[in-house]
């Protein structure tokens, strides 16, 4: 039975980036999206265009407290088969030069809002036996560099509340796969937080060097398909990182030091 085809899936962050190629291949693989994002018109225009019947469910996941509450309605009403959590929000900033609130906004987008939609989809699909949670994640994640301190902090931290959410929903039959992908072709550098909270607007040459959101987006399905517990996604050294920082993590610092 296809892992795709006739689902209905809850996918965040689908008005642009990974998300909206998430959204246009599983659309083509026969899924019944809900789209989330902070657009309606945006989101209402997706919707349309894309083959098959799909919702639209705006939230803004600065707020997860808020987001968890007004989601209430959503699984009241829907059987969400897949979850992917795929919003979030980066940085390029200096330890020294980011205000606390920059790190606060960061936990909350990256790493609060999954726990927040990750816990109102579970109590269904607990009674279910049945369901999947994906979160995309960030080799940022798995391996710290320069600027990123907040944004990795985040993606260490929601890589570790997958893998406990992970064992204690085995016996449910609820399966978690954690996404890590390398640099990906998106505007993700220029919506990056900066010290004081703007936004970077500039390009990032690792991000242009890297895949492209269809490719990013054509690995998730597949890992989602595969039943997979993670996956690294993307090449070169992006890719090779969780690998270096495992056998050689001295050498790892030194070059992220160097970088």
């Amino acid at each position: 039975m296809s892992k795709i085809n006739g689902k209905t899936i809850w996918l965040t962050g689908a008005s642009s980036g990974i998300g909206l190629a998430l959204a246009e291949a599983l659309a083509n693989k026969g899924a019944k999206l809900i789209l989330t994002a902070r657009s309606v018109a945006t989101l209402e225009e997706l919707a349309q265009r894309l083959p098959g019947e799909h919702s639209v469910f705006p939230l803004d996941l600065s707020n997860p407290e808020a987001a968890f509450e007004q989601s209430q309605a959503l699984v009241a009403n829907e059987a969400i088969d897949i979850l992917i959590n795929n919003a979030g929000v980066s940085q390029r900033s200096a330890v020294l030069e980011t205000d606390l609130s920059v790190y606060r906004q960061l936990m909350e987008i990256d790493y609060f809002s999954v726990i927040a939609l990750t816990k109102a989809v579970l109590p269904q699909m607990t009674a279910r036996k049945q369901g999947h949670v994906v979160t995309i994640a960030s080799v940022a994640g798995k391996v710290g560099s320069k600027l990123r301190s907040g944004y990795s902090g985040a993606k260490f931290g929601v890589i570790g509340f997958m893998d406990c959410a992970r064992a204690e929903m085995a016996e449910h039959n609820v399966q978690f796969t954690t996404i890590c992908p390398g640099f990906v072709r998106t505007q993700v550098s220029h919506n990056a937080l900066t010290g004081d909270g703007s936004k970077l607007n500039q390009e990032d040459p690792d991000i242009t060097g890297g895949i492209s959101p269809e490719e990013c987006a054509a690995a998730i399905i597949k890992a989602i398909e595969d039943n997979r517990s993670e996956v690294i996604v993307g090449k070169g050294l992006s890719k090779l990182a969780p690998t270096l920082q495992r056998f050689f993590p001295n050498l790892v610092r030194k070059i992220s030091a160097k970088r």
